[in-house]
């Protein structure tokens, strides 16, 4: 297990020197015991064999992992453990002001990665005697001790689902207290996402919120407003406290936020909510979907990894075989889907085609070459918050910002170069394949660009229609 933070470091190497300490107790009792008893004959093979393979380091990790997660059914949760060896599952903790699409975010996310989705509400549906003891507490409309709340978060990550498939918690923690608690407790996300925007526009979210009252999916009246009349007719209003309500919880989430960032500086990435939620999911994108499936213990998985390790190419195979099965889920035959950077020649094209995935709208994003460059290659990132930078569009906010800044290797010139070449070498030919495509200016800020996809999505719907 790869520590993530100063205090949970503390806590595995305190770990490590108890189980160190219980071994030579072990040892000394036995030693006491041999005064007395025949001696324990162990042939010395055994020593050389476990030292070959390993073996006392995977006990150790084995019992280092059960003490920290303390499942409630040891023997699966080690099956487990040995099944999905060092590859880890997603644990993220999704966080952000009321209002700022969490929940919708959460849900993509999880249909995208198949990772259990916890939120305080789900905790407190688990029949155990601590959920019951924490109803008593919200029964009397008083808040659930820290010590308990804890616990029942525990408990439900230890649960097998979570343990095998990885998680997504919403909104938790949301004070430093919380996290430094859950990080005593063993609860290490591996990923930290910080959704954030301007308090006027969470305001102005809230107040147009509405929600789906049979799948849950949260609604709104300007910018997330469901395609399916149906799901329309059922949309209830959001039930939400007042304007100075909210702005007391926004005040509440600023005052904790910084020490927040700082708990999780080293896995923490923040995203502006203030965008459509369509592009802070960052859509279905191709990339990462194999990497989830990497990380997946099953033998496609197993087959991709050295790929995506090495950064060679995922043949295509592979790629489309990864795809359609993606593809063919539930909620994208239900609600549809969107292929961002997919296919990238004809060959790709024709073979999605072929599988019988058939695009009804394609859009072709343009802009030059030199536009491509002045983008990507002067960007940067913030280590210490995760936020990116551009020396143009964004520049830092401080010399001290400035000057911790880093360059991502793969977003070099010369990478770039080689990677434009390529689309333009494949971009006629897909042009061709799909003669209807709408073709947009890219070179236009964000707001503008989405507006234009949109304007044809509508404009395609109605003629649909």
């Amino acid at each position: 297990m790869t520590p993530i933070t100063f205090s949970l470091a503390t806590c595995e190497c305190a770990l490590a020197s108890d189980l160190d300490s219980c071994y030579k107790r072990t040892a000394n009792h036995l030693i006491a015991m041999d005064e007395t008893a025949k001696p324990l004959r162990i042939p010395p093979e055994m020593a050389i064999y476990a030292e070959k393979h390993e073996i006392f380091d995977l006990v150790q990790t084995m019992v280092t992992n059960l003490m920290v997660d303390k499942p409630e059914d040891p023997i699966q949760y080690l099956i487990v453990l040995l099944k999905r060896g060092s590859v880890e599952v997603p644990r993220v903790m999704l966080l952000g002001p009321p209002a700022s699409g969490k929940r919708t975010v959460a849900r993509k996310l999880c249909e995208h990665t198949q990772v259990i989705h916890i939120t305080d509400s789900n905790i407190l549906k688990e029949d155990t005697d601590l959920t019951k003891k924490a109803l008593q507490y919200k029964a009397k409309q008083q808040d659930i001790p820290g010590d308990l709340w804890i616990k029942l978060i525990q408990q439900r990550l230890s649960k097998i689902d979570c343990v095998r498939r990885g998680w997504v918690l919403e909104g938790i923690p949301q004070t430093r207290e919380e996290a430094l608690s859950l990080q005593e407790a063993g609860v290490a996300p591996n990923h930290v996402v910080l959704l954030e925007a301007p308090d006027a526009v969470l305001i102005e979210r809230s107040q147009g919120k509405r929600i789906d009252p049979v799948t849950g999916d949260v609604y709104h009246v300007t910018f997330i407003w469901p395609e399916d009349k149906e799901v329309v007719q059922r949309l209830e209003r959001q039930k939400a406290g007042s304007e100075e309500q909210l702005v007391a919880q926004l005040m509440q989430h600023h005052r904790e936020v910084h020490a927040l960032r700082k708990t999780y500086r080293n896995c923490l990435k923040g995203i502006d909510a203030d965008q459509p939620h369509v592009d802070v999911f960052d859509q279905v994108c191709c990339g990462e979907l194999l990497e989830a499936v990497s990380a997946d213990a099953t033998n496609m998985g197993e087959l991709i990894k050295p790929y995506l390790e090495s950064g060679q190419q995922v043949p295509d195979s592979m790629v489309l075989q990864i795809l359609t099965e993606r593809l063919s889920r539930l909620d994208c035959t239900t609600r549809g889907w969107v292929l961002h950077g997919f296919p990238r020649n004809l060959e790709q094209a024709e073979k999605l085609q072929e599988s019988n995935f058939i695009p009804s709208r394609v859009f072709f994003l343009e802009m030059t070459d030199d536009v491509a460059i002045e983008r990507v290659t002067l960007g940067s990132i913030d280590p210490v918050t995760g936020e990116r930078y551009h020396s143009l569009y964004k520049p830092a906010p401080s010399p001290e910002v400035q000057t911790r800044l880093q360059f991502n290797p793969k977003d070099s010139e010369a990478q770039l170069l080689r990677e434009l070449k390529e689309y333009w070498a494949n971009a006629s030919s897909l042009q061709d394949l799909y003669p209807e495509a709408v073709h947009i200016n890219a070179d236009q800020d964000p707001h503008t660009v989405f507006e234009s996809l949109e304007s044809r999505l509508v404009r395609r719907l109605q003629n649909d229609a």
